[in-house]
This record gives C-alpha cells, sequence and structure tokens, in this order.
C-alpha cells in the first residue's frame, strides 16, 4: 500500500507544473502577502476549472480569491493539526466561490475520508473562532495568577474531558501562529476582549513558541 500511494506522487519545483491539474491546495506560510502572491501565480497558471484551495486557519480567504483574479474558483479547505489525524475539514465559501466549487471539495474530503463542513469567509472560521477566545482566556487566567498551568490543563481535561489542555495545545499549535489567529480575530471583531493576552505576545517575542522550539509554556527541552 505504502509504495503504491508513493507511487502516485510526482515531486515538483516550479508552480509552473500546476497547470494540467483539477485541484490545487496551497498550504505554504500564513502570510497574506505570501499567499496572494502565490494566488496571482495560480490564477495565471492553472488551467480554467480547476480549483483553487486555500488551508489558511485566519486570513481571508476572499483575499486570495481577488488576487488569483478568477475568484470564483477559490475555497477555503482548512485542515486541522494533525491532518492525518484529524477528521474535519472546513470548506469555506466567500462572496465570489462558485456552489460547483464548494461541493468540489466536499467531494475530495470525502474521498480522503475525512469530514467536511460549510462556513463562511469570516476570521476564525467555525473551530477556530470558538477556540482561541478560550485558549486566550485561559492565558489571561495563568497571568493572573488564578492556577498554575499544569493544574489549569489538568482540570480542562478531566472536567470538560478535552484529550488535551490549552496550554498543551497552545504549544503543539505554535505560540506564533495562536499569536496571529488571536490577532486576526481581534481585527476584524474589534471585540476588545479578544485582544491577544499579553503573556501570549511577550512568549513569542521571546522566541517560546511551543514544541517545535522546545519551549513554550512547558518545557519540552527538559522532558
Amino acid at each position: 500500500m505504502r509504495d503504491e500511494v508513493l507511487g502516485r506522487v510526482t515531486g515538483a519545483s516550479s508552480v509552473e507544473a500546476l497547470g494540467d491539474v483539477d485541484l490545487v491546495i496551497e498550504a505554504v506560510i500564513e502570510s497574506l502577502p505570501v499567499k496572494e502572491a502565490l494566488f496571482a501565480d495560480l490564477g495565471r497558471i492553472a488551467k480554467p476549472g480547476a480549483v483553487l484551495a486555500t488551508t489558511t486557519s485566519s486570513l481571508p480567504v476572499i483575499k486570495c480569491a481577488l488576487a488569483s483574479g478568477r475568484p470564483a474558483d477559490v475555497v477555503g479547505m482548512h485542515f486541522f493539526n494533525p491532518a492525518t489525524v484529524m477528521k474535519l475539514v472546513e470548506v469555506v465559501s466567500t462572496v465570489s466561490t462558485a456552489p460547483d466549487v464548494a461541493a468540489t471539495v466536499h467531494a475530495v474530503t470525502a474521498k480522503l475520508k475525512k469530514v467536511a463542513v460549510s462556513c463562511n469567509d469570516r476570521a476564525g472560521f467555525i473551530v477556530n473562532a470558538l477556540l482561541f477566545p478560550y485558549l486566550n482566556d485561559a492565558v489571561s487566567m495563568l497571568a493572573a495568577h488564578y492556577a498554575s498551568k499544569t493544574d489549569i490543563d489538568t482540570a480542562v481535561k478531566a472536567g470538560l474531558g478535552y484529550p488535551m489542555g490549552p496550554f498543551e495545545l497552545l504549544d503543539v499549535v505554535g505560540n506564533d501562529v495562536s499569536l496571529a489567529i488571536e490577532q486576526e480575530l481581534h481585527t476584524e471583531f474589534r471585540d476588545p476582549a479578544l485582544a491577544p493576552a499579553p503573556l501570549l505576545e511577550q512568549l513569542v517575542t521571546a522566541g517560546y513558541l511551543g514544541r517545535k522550539t522546545g519551549r513554550g509554556f512547558h518545557d519540552y527541552a527538559r522532558r
């Protein structure tokens, strides 16, 4: 099975190689200028009728759509980390996304044996719009010395049945990624309660980004 799957994978070093494909799923860095530049190229390179999907977790899909010059072909296809394990895919339609484009992504998601949900193009979509205010509140609780990070993590797992506590999850997602999502939610909704907790900003400034750097809210270098 492994060799069979790998045999269907072809690598390429140039975006020009995407000219004949039916579906492009972009997964570059979570930076709007980088994504806009890529979608401008995809709009030029991809064949007519090709679906152009972005995996952004927080950025406006419509910005990528407009950059492509063919906004009806662009849709959000937000996988969750780790994508090999997590079943959910948020299918994000903008005001310009053609219905058949969203339907194609739903069909592809089903073939991948994942669960698709439809939502509109707004910061955080469904899951992150619910998740990150909770994570931000947990950081504020820690900063206020209400409880230790270990006790907060334990309380959430044992009391709410979550597989990870908020600080464990932040460290897996990456505190830099989490901060960027918090900033995007705050920018779009202008709700003071959504302003990123200063402690999260301080950890990112210090380079304590989570598991990927060996230290975040928890210290992994000592484990």
